[in-house]
């Protein structure tokens, strides 16, 4: 097993989730066009009880089954990973199952006297679909991961939102102009079900077409003990439900800032409607923009995870030491520019994408661009925690951020001047604990050492001569083309700067190129640059 083998797994993802990103983007930004910050704050209301249930029925899952299926065909059990996807895919139809018909007939609670947002009913209640579908996929993506084949994940992740992109905008402007924006906004969240659906079928697709080949037990270890099918179940339980814990941590503490911030900002004098249009705002629009960037770092952290358990299983810590410096490093440089961006260009962005809206929403992308330097990493470390064995960690690190998040988003969001940008800072509070706690606990379980050299000078110099670099740029630009143009150009010249600045301060190296598709060809035009 090489040792650049995650970084060339979280390639086809990051280049898959890229992809589903920019498809994303013909989503997000039309919809919020077409049914305005009102809709958005429906329609995000309904993904925050979906993402909730999500945490239980599907989060944790493709992790542990990768985790178990890498393990065992380390040890060359190729009949016991293929049973231990069986047993885990009946588990997850039964927990679908569960958990959609429980969304379907919780909706009118939920909308009526929890969120006090009535007007989210249908949101919430189309995506109940989209639990089964997605709670199915998670097996059939754990499965192939843990074979450390991320192609089938990545092909239904570009099917799925395809899917979303078409069919959710299409219902969004047709219900949108025969009904209201209620229904508009419950017709984008119905896209996520018909995504999640079509995706389901590419996978069974992938599998009954590689099934013969999966199933060949050519080298199989005979002396190896069959499992029951209950030890399996335990066994993902085991590794799923902290993992579960923890990815049900965020969509919890955003469901509670629903609530929080919905009751906060009407408490301080604007009206529901206000109050509805303002966190759509936050959730809808700006969170859309720093989510961008975990299409890198989840691929990695999502690569990580067989990798640094096949490296257990073996005794190998010297590899893990070095996989956990490649990924913290990989993240860091992949976030700290991005957040840095966002922030430099918040106002400018939003008025680009968001023409309609008023000019404030650029100050709520500010403060939540910062939450990108330290989830990034946070997530990077997650996935070194989950393959040590050690899922607990990054729960109970993330549920102390998420105590830190509620409090100083009740605190700061009752400040009128403040108003909903008082959830973005509480935001960036909690995921800078968690990082925090995660490096700690990494440091300590693994020994590794992380210079202050390498994994901060050098990036945070490249970014801030890349972030003066915009600034000026779109300032002087502005005055001739307008604000959209000049976002854009400047955005291309900060990625330009950012790339020559790393390769001056020796952030990434030749090994690095060695790593990327086409890589070794990239190296001689650099040098003849005088970039190396």
């Amino acid at each position: 097993m090489k040792r650049d083998s995650f970084l060339k797994g979280a390639f086809i993802l990051g280049a898959a989730g890229i992809i589903v990103k920019i498809m994303g983007a013909f989503f997000r930004i039309p919809l919020g066009r077409i049914i305005g910050s009102e809709g958005m704050g429906y329609y995000q209301a309904g993904y925050t009880v979906f993402n909730l249930l999500l945490a239980f029925t599907s989060a944790g899952f493709p992790t542990a089954i990768s985790k178990l299926v890498s393990e065992k065909r380390a040890k060359q059990d190729y009949r016991g990973a293929h049973k231990t996807f069986k047993t885990a895919f009946y588990l997850l139809l039964a927990l679908g199952g569960i958990g959609a018909i429980g969304l379907a007939l919780l909706t009118p609670t939920l909308v009526h006297d929890i969120f006090k947002s009535p007007n989210a009913f249908y949101s919430v209640l189309a995506l109940a679909p989209a639990v089964f579908f997605v709670s199915a996929l998670a097996s059939f993506r754990g499965y192939f991961q843990g074979m450390k084949d991320m192609t089938p994940t990545a092909i239904s992740q570009i099917v799925e939102q395809a899917a979303r992109v078409i069919f959710g905008l299409s219902f969004a402007v047709l219900l949108l102009k025969y009904f209201n924006i209620a229904l508009g906004a419950a017709g984008a969240s119905l896209g996520a079900a018909i995504g999640a659906f079509f995706a389901l079928i590419s996978m069974l697709f992938i599998y009954f077409k590689r099934k013969d080949k999966i199933l060949n037990l050519e080298g199989h270890n005979e002396d190896s003990i069959e499992e029951s099918f209950t030890e399996i179940i335990k066994n993902i339980l085991r590794i799923s439900i902290p993992i579960a814990i923890g990815a049900a941590v965020m969509p919890l503490i955003n469901t509670i800032d629903t609530i929080i911030v919905m009751r906060r900002l009407q408490a301080i004098g604007f009206t529901v409607l206000e109050s509805t249009s303002l966190y759509g705002q936050l959730q809808g629009m700006a969170a859309t923009l720093v989510n961008l960037p975990q299409v890198l770092t989840v691929a990695l952290a999502t690569s990580v995870v067989p990798v640094i358990s096949e490296a257990v299983a073996t005794n190998d810590m010297k590899r893990v030491i070095s996989d956990s410096k490649s990924v913290l490093r990989v993240s860091l440089l992949i976030g700290l520019p991005a957040s840095a961006g966002l922030a430099v260009l918040s106002g400018p962005i939003m008025t680009m994408l968001y023409p309609n809206e008023p000019s404030s929403i650029g100050q709520i992308l500010f403060f939540l661009a910062f939450a990108v330097t330290f989830l990034a990493p946070l997530q990077a470390l997650t996935g070194v925690l989950q393959g040590l064995g050690k899922p607990d960690i990054p729960v109970k690190n993330l549920i102390i951020g998420a105590v830190f998040k509620s409090l100083v988003t009740y605190v700061l969001t009752g400040i009128p001047i403040l108003n909903v940008k008082g959830a973005a800072i509480g935001t960036v509070v909690a995921y800078f604990t968690a990082f925090a706690l995660n490096l700690r606990a990494v440091k300590k379980e693994t020994g590794a050492v992380f210079p202050m050299d390498e994994f901060l000078i050098r990036p945070v110099s490249s970014v801030i001569v890349m972030s003066l670099v915009v600034y000026i740029t779109y300032g002087q630009l502005f005055k001739y083309v307008g604000n959209n143009l000049s976002t854009i150009i400047s955005i291309g010249i900060g990625g330009i700067v950012y790339g020559i600045m790393l390769l001056k301060t020796k952030s990434i190296t030749e090994a690095d190129f060695d790593l990327l598709p086409g890589g070794s060809k990239i190296i001689p035009i650099l040098q003849k640059l005088k970039l190396m």
